[in-house]
């Protein structure tokens, strides 16, 4: 039966999307709709089709699946930043789980590879040898509280349609803001600092800025805070090169305990990019301090930093575990940022040399590894697929290990054909998208790689997003 735009139909649904939509089919049509969960069977509203799927919307769900779960935030359905908040926490990490084996399956051509949770089949003994290797995906690496673990927000600022000054955060797509000074992902001196800058912008008559006109000053609020230092950092992004009456704000604010550092950001630029290049510092030294293990970072509003510190120590960890390090290798960790990799592999190596291709990011890893007293590292600026490959024909500077953590598309080709005539005796790679990584994967098979170890950390819980870490070693001849 043809569905039509406004119609509505009963789906059950049976996956959810990379971006947390519920999956459904009719007719073997696909359906993408938000707010459904695995199981839910839903009355959904017609809303785009394409020939071989379409979007829908939630009207009502005819029978919950036992996954469903009341969402704890007031705004979860409104909100872009939640999109699992209605499916379990359990049920959340197995899906992740499923997502990434089946790309590693599907894309990576990892025939051999199980589930934590799959039974093994016991063969005969023929059988058993005949295979070329077997991997079992450790157990995910999921959080005892996943609330409250976002050490870094952005409040986007504007009005009502009472005029009313507003914060919170944007619906999903869209530049609406849906208020809420309180998210239960993020620390709970948000709402504080936000409660300040709310009453300082209407004592002093400060505008929001508005997209449509390019008028107003104050676009979004930047807040990070150290969970290990409890140090708190507050940067005003703004439309204009001065904050009025910039004092008063900064006595109000500096009456909340931990707060270190106050700043703005300058930018006046008809974009969506909420950041501009010029910091103005008011209070403290322009940074704060947190620590992951027993590295030391500085942390300024420019930085990329983690936003789930309890979950990058894991992360981190067990991308040290599977570099296996001794002391006597030379590691390279390229896409590496402002060095939290770096300087978490160097604790173990002989020598780490990482590449980013961010000045400002290589700038705050050189800071960071003299702050550690590291100063068995080095840092390139430049792109992975420029600087190794002149490294190491140039210069012979060869690896004993590689770490990779790119960017969602995952590694340059260039990159990753350096990274098989290096042969290292392993490479660890850290992946945000886990399509990517399976894609790379099967390349790298094809040139005499083979993944040994495969492990997921949800980073985001409530959100589709997942981080995995896989060791490949060259095969055996």
């Amino acid at each position: 039966m043809e569905i039509k735009k406004n119609q509505c139909f009963t789906v059950t649904i049976s996956d959810i999307s990379q971006d947390g939509a519920g999956i459904g089919k009719t007719d073997g049509y696909t359906w993408f709709i938000k707010d459904a969960v695995i199981g839910d069977m839903v009355e959904a509203s017609a809303m785009k089709m394409k020939k071989t799927y379409g979007f829908a919307r939630l009207c009502r769900i005819l029978q919950p699946s036992p996954f469903r779960i009341e969402a704890k935030c007031f705004v979860a359905r409104q909100c872009g930043g939640c999109q699992l908040q209605a499916m379990s926490y359990k049920e959340q990490l197995k899906f992740k789980e499923r997502k990434v084996y089946n790309h590693l399956k599907r894309i990576g051509g990892l025939s051999e590879l199980l589930l934590p949770d799959e039974e093994l089949e016991k063969p005969d003994k023929n059988q058993r040898e005949e295979k070329t290797y077997s991997l079992v995906m450790e157990p995910i690496i999921g959080m005892e509280n996943p609330w409250r673990y976002r050490n870094k927000a952005q409040f986007p600022f504007g009005k009502d349609k009472n005029g009313r000054i507003v914060t919170g955060f944007y619906a999903g797509r869209t530049h609406s803001i849906i208020e809420n000074q309180d998210c239960l992902l993020g620390a709970e001196e948000n709402r504080e600092i936000l409660d300040i800058i709310k009453k300082y912008m209407e004592v002093y008559k400060v505008e929001p800025y508005c997209e449509a006109s390019h008028t107003g000053l104050v676009r979004h609020a930047l807040i990070r805070k150290g969970f290990t230092t409890g140090e708190l950092m507050v940067c005003l992004v703004i439309n204009g090169d001065s904050l009025p009456e910039a004092g008063q704000l900064v006595k109000e604010l500096k009456k909340v305990p931990g707060m270190a550092s106050i700043s703005f950001n300058v930018n006046k630029e008809k974009t969506n990019v909420i950041l501009g290049d010029k910091i103005v510092n008011l209070f403290g030294p322009g940074y704060i301090t947190d620590y992951i293990g027993d590295v030391v970072y500085q942390i300024s509003p420019l930085s990329f930093y983690q936003v789930n510190p309890v979950q990058t120590k894991r992360l981190y960890e067990t991308a040290l575990e599977y570099a296996g390090l001794t002391g006597d290798e030379i590691v390279w960790d390229l896409y590496c940022g402002i060095g939290t990799i770096s300087l978490f592999l160097a604790q173990k190596a002989k020598k780490v040399f990482g590449v980013e291709i961010i000045p400002q990011a290589i700038q705050d890893a050189r800071q960071n590894a003299q702050l550690n007293h590291m100063e068995n590292t080095e840092f390139f600026v430049g792109k992975a697929e420029e600087v190794l490959p002149e490294q190491y024909e140039k210069n012979q500077i060869r690896a004993d290990v590689i770490v990779v953590d790119p960017p969602r598309k995952g590694c340059d080709k260039v990159c990753l054909d350096t990274i098989v005539k290096m042969a290292p005796k392993r490479l660890v790679y850290v992946s945000c998208d886990s399509a990517t990584l399976a894609r790379d994967v099967k390349y790298l098979g094809e040139q005499g790689f083979q993944v040994k170890r495969v492990r997921c950390c949800d980073m985001f819980p409530w959100s589709g997003h997942v981080e995995t870490v896989a060791l490949l070693t060259r095969k055996a001849r």
